[in-house]
């Protein structure tokens, strides 16, 4: 896969094997065999070009690398514990970068500050009581 996302566009089986020769020897029909198996997993697509096919992802690498994340994190029994532990593993780097991404998908309404106190919920509903602001 690492090859396939690497191009970000359809490639042959010829081109996988030329760019892992530069590396190692390895037969025609072991990168043809992986890729067809990549291809029945669902990971590729492929699309007939005279007698060959063209492999393209599925999906990208950040979006395979997210996947892996949710589903080790989905499988914890206490996710508050597993993020803190898992950021703790983190380099400064990349709580930058996950700064970044939180701030991205909150989108930019979210950037500023909140309001100092809730909605006076008592004039437009009597009967409410007013939330607890100790969370």
């Amino acid at each position: 896969m690492t090859r396939v996302w690497k191009w970000n566009r359809p490639v042959t089986v010829r081109e996988v094997l030329e760019d892992l020769r530069q590396e190692r020897s390895i037969a025609y029909t072991t990168v043809m065999t992986v890729l067809d198996n990549l291809h029945q997993k669902g990971w590729v697509r492929r699309e007939a070009e005279g007698r060959a096919y063209r492999y393209e992802a599925v999906s990208t690498r950040a979006a395979y690398a997210a996947a892996l994340m949710n589903e080790a994190w989905s499988q914890s029994d206490n996710q508050a514990a597993a993020l803190v532990a898992f950021f703790g593993m983190m380099s400064e780097e990349q709580r930058l970068a996950l700064r970044d991404a939180v701030r991205i998908v909150q989108g930019p309404e979210s950037s500023e500050p909140a309001p100092a106190s809730a909605p006076d919920t008592a004039r437009t509903n009597p009967g409410s009581a007013p939330e607890s602001r100790g969370r």
